[in-house]
């Protein structure tokens, strides 16, 4: 797995459009590379902050969304187009206003989908999904996403892999049911440290003064099981992106100054 590399803002709004700014770069490179690209979405204050500044990005035209696979690191498990399934989110903040194709935007099945009730099942069906746009020579039975983002909690979760519960520490299965999450909904479909490290780069994003500890925490060498965030490595490169007040507990050393 890659080594962190970090990248600090001076604030949630400049890291956003940065943010923004490098997923399009990463997009155009991967589309012009091998014909299409594949990123793995967040939800969150972050995740969506980005989406939005993307989706006022003037270079938004460069990419050919036609040709981009979207799928999503975790899901709330609630009843389709409820307002805080992640989804729901990104449509509000960029989907709707970009031609995707409809087929290559990967949602996590909800709650009153083909699947009810039963979490397990439909995080099995998710996985499924992942395997059959595997490829030959991917890695881990999941596609190769180009980027994979996600937000850094307060406790160092990172999609709906929270510290000690069980999800954090599955080595097989790509997706997983989650069960009395301590943070509402309790119940969640996620993928695993083994999928999300099947990934190109992963981009962990952390903004304010309440992930400044978990962000510590998770660059000073903890465990995965106790800070999931340290777990969270892409193959070819790991980046977190923070604003100055997420990066204020880390030793001034361990980062670079402030983006302009």
């Amino acid at each position: 797995m890659s080594t962190p590399q970090l990248v600090v803002h001076r604030d949630k709004e400049l890291m956003a459009q940065a943010a923004a700014a490098r997923l399009i770069t990463r997009i155009v490179d991967a589309q012009a590379s091998r014909g299409s690209a594949s990123v793995v979405l967040t939800g969150g204050r972050n995740g969506n902050g980005v989406l939005a500044a993307l989706a006022a990005a003037p270079a938004r035209d460069a990419v050919d969304w036609s040709r981009l696979d979207l799928w999503w690191g975790d899901e709330r498990f609630l009843p389709e187009g409820d307002p805080d399934r992640n989804v729901t989110q990104a449509r509000e903040a960029l989907l709707d206003s970009v031609p995707l194709d409809p087929e290559r935007v990967h949602a996590m099945p909800a709650s009153d989908g083909p699947y009810g009730s039963d979490v397990d099942a439909a995080a099995a069906a998710y996985a499924e999904e992942l395997a059959r746009a595997a490829r030959p020579g991917n890695h881990g039975g999941v596609p190769a996403f180009d980027v994979l983002m996600l937000g850094v909690g307060p406790d160092t979760h990172v999609a709906s892999l929270f510290p000690e519960l069980p999800a954090v520490r599955e080595t097989e299965r790509t997706v997983v049911g989650v069960h009395g999450a301590p943070k509402p909904p309790p119940t969640r479909v996620t993928l695993t440290l083994p999928a999300i490290r099947a990934a190109r780069e992963v981009w962990l994003l952390a903004a304010g003064e309440d992930k400044a500890q978990a962000a510590a925490i998770a660059l000073s060498g903890a465990g995965e099981v106790q800070a999931p965030a340290a777990g969270a490595r892409g193959r070819s490169r790991t980046l977190w992106l923070l604003d100055a007040a997420a990066a204020s507990r880390l030793p001034r050393a361990l980062y670079p100054p402030a983006t302009p």
